[in-house]
């Protein structure tokens, strides 16, 4: 499943459910005269314009960081594992340009054959790790937006907004050009949930801090397992 495909369904999920949130709210009414007008979600009427970048909220916040902190430690061995490989494939190259003058047609022809198999099974190994990765890190999102689009349904109809766009990826990426910080309110929504959630803080270092508010730079989360190449 390529990145461009996950960043599609990442964008339907969120639309989606918070769509389904707001209209949920909006369209509750008190059944009867004795259900209570108070238990009744506020109708989404506000005017202003806000913003809001969903991934680096829900990777962003504690209980998100969390999980991205405890994946990123499971597939901690298989990057060892694809820098070992890797290491060993440099270490075959670099034997190559050193010896190649020296070697043999057949010793020579045998060398770039061990090469070019353990290349193919080094990027193979890397794309199945890859995958696997964004596969697992989808499933956390999937998770924590249920639990953190609530939150920004909440916030919006308590502060009079009628329209939130999303910034995880801008332009070109995505559809959103430019996003003040003064309309961003990504680090509320953060800061509710955290409160709400009760969950610590990650110790310090366990993954990156959440975008600034506005910049739309995407997720604050692990890289997947690669091998450096020389």
């Amino acid at each position: 499943m390529t990145s461009k495909f996950l960043r599609v369904l990442l964008a339907c999920a969120v639309a989606l459910t918070v769509s389904a949130l707001a209209q949920t709210g909006s369209a509750a009414t008190p059944s009867s005269p004795a259900s209570s007008p108070a238990a009744a979600p506020a109708p989404n009427t506000g005017t202003k314009v806000g913003a809001i970048n969903v991934e680096g909220a829900i990777f962003g916040c504690n209980e998100g960081a969390r999980e991205l902190d405890a994946l990123q430690k499971k597939f901690e061995p298989k990057r060892n594992e694809l820098k070992s490989q890797n290491d060993e494939l440099e270490g075959l190259k670099k034997q190559l340009t050193t010896t190649q003058d020296k070697l043999s047609e057949d010793a020579l022809a045998t060398l770039k054959k061990q090469i070019e198999g353990k290349q193919k099974l080094l990027d193979r190994a890397m794309q199945d790790a890859q995958e696997d990765f964004g596969t697992q890190e989808q499933e956390i999102f999937g998770r924590m937006l249920q639990k953190v689009a609530p939150v920004i349904v909440k916030y919006s109809q308590e502060n009079g907004f009628g329209l939130i766009i999303d910034t995880s990826k801008q332009w070109p990426q995505g559809p959103v050009l430019l996003a003040g910080e003064a309309m961003d309110i990504t680090k509320s929504v953060v800061d509710i949930y955290n409160a709400q959630s009760g969950v610590a803080a990650p110790t310090a270092g366990a993954t990156k801090p959440a975008p600034k508010p506005g910049t739309g730079t995407g997720t604050a989360k692990p890289a997947a397992p690669t091998a450096p190449k020389q």
